[in-house]
This record gives C-alpha cells, structure tokens and sequence, in this order.
C-alpha cells in the first residue's frame, strides 16, 4: 500500500496569501485600489487551503482509495493526463462513463510517481488514447513474432583479421600458449 498526503508547503502558503489578502485590505481603507490584491490573495489563499485539506490518496494492488472513495482497479477504462503536474490533476473514466477528477497538492516527485502508479495498475484501461499494453511497449502480437537478430559490427580491418586467424591456426598447431615449455628459455 502507498498512501500519498498534500505537500506541507500547501497550507503555509495559504496561510501567507490569507495574511498578505488581510494587509492588502487593511491598505484598501486608504487607498481603495488596494483591494483589488486583497481579493487576488484572498482566492489563492482559500485555494491553496482547500487544496492542503484534500484527503489522502491510497494505492492498494486491488484498488485506488480517494477519501472515502473505493474505485477498484478493473473499473478504470481511461487515465487521461492534463496539463497540470503540481497539484496533479488526472481524469479517470469508469466502466460506466463515470468521470473521477483526482486532485493530489504533492512534491513533484511524489506526483510523478503517483501518475506512474496509476498508469501501471490500471491495466485495462487506456492511457492518454493508448492502450496500456501498447504505452507499456508490450508487443501485441508477441507470439508470431520473430526474434530480432542483433547486428554484427566490424571490429577489426580485414587484413588484422587475416593476421588474427592465422596467429590463431599457428596457436592450435603448437597446442599451447604458455612459453615456459618452449625451447626459448634455454
């Protein structure tokens, strides 16, 4: 089981947006078109906060759990990715056209690996328009297919292997590598 949490830094910089909206606001008093940033680091603040409060996503072999949400692997038939990496925003559609948003506020590492999870466990499903088996790079039709012959690559010129073979043949003639038999260190 993986269990995967909101990022710390989520409910921090919430806090910081909701204390610069107070200030931004406190200047508005004076000077009116300060409220203008108030209400732009009001709604990010509130943001960032929701996002920091979302439930944590659990990863079982059988089944995914958001919240209190139980979705069983078999059920997913599409895992479409968005544009978005952190907070990782992913569209799941169940057998019954169901669509599933799953929000995760996460380091990017954490997000990335989650995506990757998903990808492999929902093996019946199609990734992104692909099917999984054919995203994974498994060959559909693996059985008639022939093996891949690797290449042979020139090493030496052919006159070096001339001279190699016939080192070679003059080698097994003699029957022996070793010079300490050899009439040489006499």
């Amino acid at each position: 089981m993986s269990r995967y949490v909101p990022a710390r830094h989520y409910i921090s910089f919430g806090i910081v947006a909701l204390a610069l909206a107070g200030f931004s606001g406190w200047l508005g008093l004076q000077w009116t078109p300060a409220f203008c940033p108030a209400f732009l680091f009001f709604l990010t603040g509130a943001m960032l906060i929701v996002l920091a409060l979302r439930p944590a996503i659990k990863v079982f072999d059988s089944h995914l759990e958001i919240g209190a949400r139980v979705v069983p692997w078999h059920d997913i038939r599409r895992v479409d990715r968005t544009g978005w990496i952190s907070p990782l925003v992913v569209k799941l559609t169940l057998y019954d056209d169901e669509v599933v948003m799953l929000v995760y506020p996460g380091e990017v590492d954490c997000c990335k690996h989650l995506l990757r999870t998903l990808r492999q466990l929902a093996s019946n499903a199609m990734i992104d328009g692909i099917p999984h088996r054919q995203y994974w790079g498994e060959m559909v039709g693996a059985s008639d297919a022939r093996p891949v012959v690797s290449p042979r690559y020139r090493v030496l010129r052919p006159e070096d292997e001339e001279e190699v073979e016939r080192l070679y043949f003059l080698l097994k003639t003699v029957g022996h590598i070793d010079p300490r038999n050899s009439s040489d260190e006499r």
